[in-house]
């Protein structure tokens, strides 16, 4: 990295450590008014967002990315205004700052309490949705933590756009305009830089495919939470429901399928394969859904008009992002844990069956994120699971996991009252 960079990532580490202790003293009315602000300026600018966003979507077409990869970087007015409705979401939701828990007086005299205290400098590096830009500028200024972003080449306008709009929010209120910062070139070695950039920022928060995560987790000098990556597992149940169970494996799969919490791997329970099979594949089929199946699979599929892949080892370790989706006929609810296990990322996984034991066994072993009984794993969302919008899905362990939103943004500080009291 050059000296020009380094400079460059140093100043703006300044000026956001300096911003998140203005926004720490701000009351949850403040933050409120700031955020209801937010919403009014980009309500007002739609226009100028969407003709930014239409330049990334023409850049990314001569570029020749993928569709999956466009429709991730797209704002339409629908999408547009479900972002700025969010914003309404996240201002009712209870301050998570300033609460105090674990109060008590000790024998030593000292009267104690555990108080949440923002992060103060959050660092977000994600990829092509420049909705990510706006969710995550709300939960950090709702949170009093400051936040530097960097987003992807791809969505570089629409993202310049939205945090310049973000920050004019700010100044009308006479607040630090560098509250909200976005890294502002697409170089790589920025990203390198701002995870070492530990002397501001207190944690580093990755959107992305595997090679980001692996990036921050190797490189960075900060916390990072990881997350985020969805290789999502639904197991059919002998004793499921197979009529209702075509409408939610289809939700999970063809909803919005280049999302992480979108089905890739369906797993069916050998005792209804024959019957579940060519049902489910002809349904999927005709939504656009291509098939990678395993070799007892295969059978099931002959005659019914289309192409199967066969899958092998790397079909089951693929997140798809796309209408494409892999087969397993497994022997029990055992094999079908065992499967998860071995390829699970840990986000969302999800069993059908009317079976309560066989429900709960399933709860039980699987250990991810989000674990569902009779419903799709696409419900693994911040807004849908009452939180707001979400900064991220955590499939990690520690301090957060599954949708982050405010809780996850914030830490606590230990507050002791004496009287002279000393150490005896």
């Amino acid at each position: 990295m050059s000296a020009t960079e380094t400079e460059y990532l140093t100043q703006l580490g300044q000026r956001a450590k300096a911003a998140s202790f203005i926004l720490a003293s701000l009351t949850a009315k403040q933050k409120n008014v700031l955020l209801a602000t937010i919403a009014d300026h980009l309500a007002q600018r739609k226009n100028d967002i969407l003709q930014a966003n239409a330049q990334d979507i023409i850049a990314a077409k001569q570029s020749g990315l993928t569709e999956a990869m466009i429709d991730r970087l797209m704002l339409d007015e629908g999408r547009l205004g479900g972002i700025i409705a969010d914003i309404d979401n996240v201002i009712a939701l209870a301050d998570p700052v300033g609460k105090e828990a674990d109060s008590r007086v000790l024998d030593n005299g000292l009267r104690l309490t555990r108080r949440s205290v923002p992060l103060g400098v959050v660092g977000v590096i994600y990829e092509a949705r420049p909705n990510v830009t706006v969710d995550i500028a709300v939960l950090a200024l709702k949170t009093g933590n400051a936040v530097i972003l960097r987003g992807g080449k791809e969505t570089l306008t629409s993202n310049k756009m939205l945090s310049d709009i973000i920050r004019d929010a700010l100044v009308s209120l006479d607040l630090p305009k560098d509250a909200v910062q976005l890294i502002d070139s697409p170089e790589r070695s920025l990203v390198s830089g701002l995870l070492r950039l530990d002397k501001y920022v207190d944690m580093i928060i990755p959107r992305g495919g595997q090679n980001l995560q692996r990036l921050c987790a190797e490189q960075s000098s900060i916390p990072v939470i990881l997350g985020g990556i969805g290789i999502c597992h639904l197991f059919v149940d002998k004793q499921a429901d197979l009529v209702r169970a075509i409408e939610v494996i289809a939700n999970a799969k063809v909803q919005r399928p280049t999302v992480c919490n979108a089905l890739d791997t369906l797993l069916i329970h050998q005792q209804v394969a024959a019957e579940f099979i060519p049902k489910i594949a002809s349904h999927l089929h005709s939504l656009g859904v291509r098939f990678h199946a395993c070799a007892t699979t295969l059978p099931y599929l002959d005659g019914l008009g289309f192409d199967v892949t066969a899958a092998h080892d790397e079909s089951f370790s693929t997140e798809w992002l796309s209408l494409t989706l892999g087969i397993k006929v497994v022997n029990d609810i055992d094999e079908a844990v065992e499967h998860i296990r071995h390829y699970s990322t840990g986000h969302s996984e999800a069993i059908l069956t009317d079976n309560i034991h066989t429900a709960s066994d399933f709860m039980n072993q699987v250990d991810s994120a989000a674990v569902y009984v009779n419903a799709s794993t696409r419900f693994t969302d911040g807004s849908q699971f009452g939180l707001g919008a979400e900064v991220a899905v955590s499939t990690q362990k520690l301090h957060a996991r599954g949708p982050m939103a405010l809780d996850a943004l914030t830490t606590y500080k230990w507050l002791a009252w004496g009287d002279y009291t000393c150490r005896q």
